[in-house]
């Protein structure tokens, strides 16, 4: 069966559960997983996802309300999988999970937007300075730039497509102001066809951009060697990203978890930030699309909007279209990582999007595994994150995707599946601490529960840049934390007599570590943002005050020693290194420390 008018084969509706619609189709039609389809109901048009076919009939996911669906409704097959679409237009907008550009459709509809509304996600009038960088005639690589143009701070590059077998010839280019959709370039392939080349591709979401360019050899995943610098010293210092990496922050309701990754966005080492809300309350989303175009971004100078994408789609948006916002997010990650530039990717929160899977998984009657989330739940975990990665490309630049999931457990339970098969798969875990948060300490990320492989992984650059015992140095503060910890516990038991004075100094001294060097103060402009250069320096003087063998004739001494030391600390860190309360709050210490060890030297 096909539609006389669009020429897409047809299907029709035999069952319908909630956004879970079974479509039957005649035995000559080809249909494949992952296809979309548009189910007619009225004027309006469906769009919807196949997710399984048994001979002649297939599950499909429907990405809006069902409602007025109906046995015998009409299916379009459009033959082609979900995809996404990309070109120059994408950076500073907000799109929902299946990439319809939601500025452009609360102006035409307003707050309440009707069935069946399909936007493109670029921008298809407005024109782009094409600059080539190939001639007539030059051999290219599938993946290989052909030019640019401007976009914000960045050069957008105008690839060859990912999926042509091998290099293409230039048969003809020019330069010029063109829109997405006007042909800049033509070209043909090794069989002798020619095609014409626009400035926008799509590419199914489901699928890596990668994946076939690796096959060829035309494209190389190379080991991660470099850290993500967040500005944030905790994460840094004792529990690093790499850049091309993954990591993960579970932690319960009220834990920081937004403030955390609104910093980490800001002030990574990366050149474009995508935000996947992906079941996000709608609240908190709303915040973060008035504040990002309103923040400064201390890279370019401009807006943080200006190198940010966010995807949308909030608790109160369709189940179906929050599954596939994640994946949404991750081919733009792959898509300008392809150009070189480094990515990062924040997804808010994988728990809701593993729900979303669990809901839709229970619809189509599969057997369940562990509270009741999908049998497959680990291996879609696992080849999300298996997504990011450093890959050197076709034009010989380097690109990274570096993806940090948030997770949100009910109740903090970290025993729950996703957190589980989410710390099986990720190299960093940021647990965040509902006591630490209680007790207003941030970031809530508990130095005794979290973890980072990347430490070890990247000892070569820290070594080189930073300092040749820099590991072996975090590990020993780190050991310092656990034992401040377990002389804590005994005095839970015993009070302050049941311990020594030596004992009591050692906690005294882990207590220092966590109160001035863990903890930042978010809303403070100085110390919510550290640079690596400033983090070394007070590393080494924390160091110098944590070795140091003190005196003190009681603990009473003692505490009033290392409260004094605290507050001169923390006033040093809210300081400009350029201002003279910098040097002063310095010497505090110095003093302070002298008092107590004649012949410590700080400097």
């Amino acid at each position: 069966m096909s539609n006389e008018t669009t020429g897409a084969v047809a299907a029709t509706v035999v069952g319908v559960k909630e956004s879970l619609v079974l479509i039957e189709f005649d035995e000559t039609v080809e249909v494949m997983k992952n296809e979309v389809g548009y189910i007619c109901v009225g004027d309006a048009r469906l769009k919807a996802e196949i997710l399984r076919v048994r001979g002649r009939t297939a599950d499909m996911q429907v990405f809006e309300d069902t409602r007025d669906v109906k046995v015998g409704d009409r299916v379009e097959l459009s033959g082609e999988m979900l995809s996404a679409t990309l070109g120059p237009g994408l950076l500073g907008q907000v799109f929902d999970g299946l990439l319809s550009p939601l500025h452009v459709l609360a102006q035409k509809y307003g707050f309440f937007l009707p069935r069946g509304v399909l936007v493109s996600a670029l921008d298809t009038e407005k024109k782009w300075q094409f600059t080539p960088d190939v001639a007539i005639g030059d051999s290219v690589l599938p993946g290989g730039v052909i030019g640019s143009v401007p976009e914000g701070p960045f050069k957008h590059k105008i690839m060859i497509p990912f999926n042509e077998a091998e290099a293409v010839k230039i048969s003809w280019i020019q330069g010029g102001s063109f829109s997405v959709d006007e042909t800049v370039a033509r070209y043909t392939t090794a069989t002798g066809e020619e095609k014409s080349l626009t400035m926008v591709r799509r590419w199914p979401i489901r699928r890596p951009i990668p994946e076939g360019l690796l096959r060829r050899r035309h494209a190389e995943r190379q080991f991660p060697v470099l850290p993500l610098t967040t500005a944030t010293r905790i994460i840094d210092t004792f529990f690093p990203i790499a850049q091309g990496g993954t990591g993960c922050i579970p932690g319960p309701f009220g834990a920081g978890k937004t403030v955390l990754q609104s910093l980490v966005a800001r002030y990574s080492s990366v050149d474009i930030v995508i935000i996947v809300a992906c079941g996000e309350r709608a609240g908190e989303v709303v915040e973060t699309i008035h504040e990002y175009p309103q923040t400064k971004d201390p890279r370019t100078g401009g807006t943080l909007m200006d190198r940010t994408i966010i995807i949308c789609n909030t608790s109160s948006m369709p189940v179906a279209a929050r599954e596939a916002s994640i994946y949404t997010g991750i081919t733009l990650g792959e898509y300008f990582r392809q150009m070189g530039y480094g990515v990062l990717l924040i997804a808010d929160s994988t728990s809701r999007w593993a729900q979303a899977m669990r809901e839709t998984s229970g619809r189509m009657e599969e057997i369940p595994g562990e509270e009741a989330f999908p049998a497959y739940l680990d291996s879609a975990i696992k080849n999300l994150y298996e997504r990011a990665g450093v890959i050197r490309c076709a034009d010989g630049t380097t690109g990274t995707l570096t993806l940090i999931g948030t997770v949100s457990p009910a109740g903090g339970n970290f025993e729950e599946p996703v957190t589980q098969s989410t710390l099986g798969t990720v190299k960093t875990f940021l647990g965040l601490s509902a006591d630490r948060a209680y007790r207003r300490f941030y970031p809530a990320i508990d130095p005794l529960l979290s973890w980072s492989r990347y430490l070890d992984q990247l000892a070569p650059w820290f070594k080189q840049e930073l300092d040749a015992e820099w590991v072996s140095d975090v590990k020993n503060m780190m050991t310092l934390l656990e034992r401040g910890d377990g002389i804590y516990q005994i005095m839970q038991v015993t009070g302050e007599e049941g311990i020594t004075l030596e004992d009591f100094v050692d906690w005294q001294k882990s207590v220092l570590l966590d109160m001035v060097y863990l903890q930042q103060d978010a809303f403070d402009e100085v110390d919510a943002c550290m640079p690596r250069e400033r983090q070394l320096e007070s590393f080494r003087l924390l160091k110098k005050l944590v070795t140091a063998d003190f005196r003190f004739a009681d603990k009473n001494q003692a505490r009033d020693f290392f409260t004094k030391l605290t507050g001169h600390y923390k006033n040093w860190n809210y300081s400009r290194p350029d201002s003279p309360d910098y040097a002063q709050y310095q010497t505090h210490i110095e003093q302070l420390a002298a008092q107590y060890l004649p012949a410590y030297e700080l400097l």
